[in-house]
């Protein structure tokens, strides 16, 4: 049996992602889509609208609970694992000192080390030309003042996806981290419960469905990094060629 397997599939990315791939792989082998969140009634929802058989898993990827009862189905079924899309994560903008211990361990948590795990667990189930979709973010690219923790977590994402593919050529197997900016999803609602705000975000704001649709063609063609728009692709540029202290220096004058 040949499966894909999205995380945070009940929203924002993950649902992009879930429809998308619902239709691109409409005439590959593909035989089951399993959507993985927390929240049940928002996967059927998504479920409900896909071609696509899907099986949905109600669990918490940051629970060892719930991750064994997941390798116990993996090894149960022994699918082929052709995509992995990880888009499980969460954001909170504000300063550190502010922050509750439990925001900022749980995007830690959530954001690297539930990541690592599922991607290692999955990886027992590729073949070649089997493809991993990590979902990091522009962050990643120059530490973030008052979005330190999620900025340092998506820098992890990314070297870590980056490491991985190379770790992965000799078996065929392509990782893509995918870097978008700001994008208009739900992400914000929880992001900004602190009374903080990303001002430059309204100017560069990306729709879901075109970041998703520049991810699944990067992907498809092997490429390490995803990166939408000419705003992004800039600022990806500009952070490899001048220090970062330079960066965050401005970034200050434009707070």
């Amino acid at each position: 049996m040949n499966i894909v397997i999205i995380t945070g599939a009940s929203s924002g990315m993950g649902t992009e992602f879930a429809l998308q791939l619902d239709a691109e792989l409409s005439l590959k082998k593909v035989d089951e889509i399993w959507l993985i969140a927390r929240r049940k009634e928002a996967l059927l929802e998504v479920a409900s609208v896909m071609e696509h058989t899907t099986r949905v898993l109600d669990m918490d990827v940051t629970k060892q609970a719930d991750m064994d009862r997941l390798k116990a189905l993996l090894y149960r079924e022994k699918p082929e694992v052709r995509m992995l899309v990880n888009c499980a994560g969460y954001g909170m903008f504000g300063d550190f000192d502010e922050q509750s211990e439990a925001d900022v361990t749980g995007m830690v948590d959530l954001n690297c080390r539930a990541l690592t795990q599922m991607t290692h667990m999955c990886l027992l189930y590729m073949k070649r030309n089997s493809r991993i979709i990590q979902l990091a973010s522009s962050a990643a690219f120059v530490p973030q003042k008052s979005f330190a923790v999620y900025a340092a977590t998506k820098s992890y994402v990314l070297s870590f996806s980056k490491g991985l593919a190379e770790d992965l050529r000799k078996r065929g197997i392509y990782v893509t981290a995918v870097c978008p900016g700001p994008v208009d999803t739900p992400f914000f609602d929880i992001a900004e419960k602190g009374g903080g705000t990303l001002a430059i975000k309204k100017l560069v704001m990306a729709k879901a469905e075109d970041v998703v649709a520049q991810a699944i063609y990067d992907a498809k063609n092997k490429k390490k990094v995803s990166v939408y728009g000419l705003p992004m692709r800039a600022a990806h540029v500009i952070t490899k060629v001048l220090p970062h202290d330079l960066i965050l220096a401005v970034m200050r004058l434009t707070k």
